[in-house]
């Protein structure tokens, strides 16, 4: 295992955000999981990119156990096998893939570790282009300063998730990217919605239906919106008080002398940064 999430990376230090309820530290290869037992999902990860030094290792890898945290509190196998649900990589798996060769194909296995997965409807997971390219994006603004990224991310672990196999499956993730540029600490954040609309006997009865017959849930189309810090920072349970202050999207709305406020999103050119 590696020295996991470096929070000096960017020339503004950024510590890995802690989320009130009890969380396991678990540190890999150029990122970190906060594990929430409870609930057997990773309630944040973070991990530091180096764009410059990006490795595009073919996609190779074995989803495993971290042996440094009982089998019970991790959601293994079980929970995808023979439904529609993907094992999603909360580290993207190419993120952390940088350094020299060893370190790079070190990181690529590590992201297979079930900590970092949590799932996700298998279209919504194979589809979400907008959402798997959200970093390309930041690392290619023109304000970065040395390529670098640190990037934030998490389920939004909700008490009313509907159950399943012994698990909540979470209806929505968020993602924070944050860089420096002249020397400032900039961030943007963004969820993704992949929750049904909970109204109606109707799709009440489906949810009983499919549950009794072994199947996942049905979670919905996604959509993905570049929201407040603030506001993951309500909906994570996480305090965030230096990413909110150096929110590009607030402080555009500020400066426009509107609230700050979600903006659905359907193409990368539509984020604020």
């Amino acid at each position: 295992m590696g020295e996991g999430y470096d929070p000096g990376f960017l020339r503004a230090a950024l510590d890995l955000p802690c989320p009130a309820r009890p969380t396991v530290l678990l540190n890999y290869t150029h990122f970190s999981v906060r594990l929430q037992p409870s609930r057997r999902l990773a309630a944040v990860v973070g991990v530091n990119i180096n764009g410059s030094e990006l490795r595009p290792l073919e996609r190779s890898g074995t989803w495993h156990f971290d042996p440094r945290v009982p089998r019970e509190q991790q959601a293994g196998p079980e929970v995808y096998r023979s439904n529609r649900l993907d094992r999603g990589h909360l580290v993207r798996r190419l993120d952390p893939v940088w350094g020299d060769p060893e370190t790079a194909r070190r990181a690529n296995q590590d992201t297979f570790a079930f900590p970092n997965a949590a799932p996700q409807a298998a279209d919504f997971n194979q589809d979400k282009e907008l959402w798997r390219g959200l970093e390309d994006h930041v690392l290619n603004h023109a304000d970065l300063h040395d390529a670098r990224l640190s990037v934030f991310t998490g389920p939004v672990l909700a008490d009313d998730d509907l159950p399943y196999r012994g698990i909540r499956v979470p209806r929505q993730f968020w993602k924070i990217a944050a860089w420096t540029a002249d020397g400032a600490l900039a961030s943007a954040g963004f969820v993704l919605d992949q929750s049904p609309l909970l109204e109606g006997l109707e799709l009440e009865q489906a949810i009983r239906r499919r549950l009794a017959a072994g199947e996942p849930p049905p979670l919905g189309p996604f959509r993905t919106f570049q929201v407040p810090v603030t506001l993951i920072a309500g909906l994570a349970g996480l305090e965030l008080a230096v990413l909110a202050a150096a929110d590009r999207l607030a402080r555009e709305a500020l400066r426009a002398g509107r609230t700050p406020a979600a903006a659905r999103l359907k193409d990368a050119a539509q984020i604020r940064l």
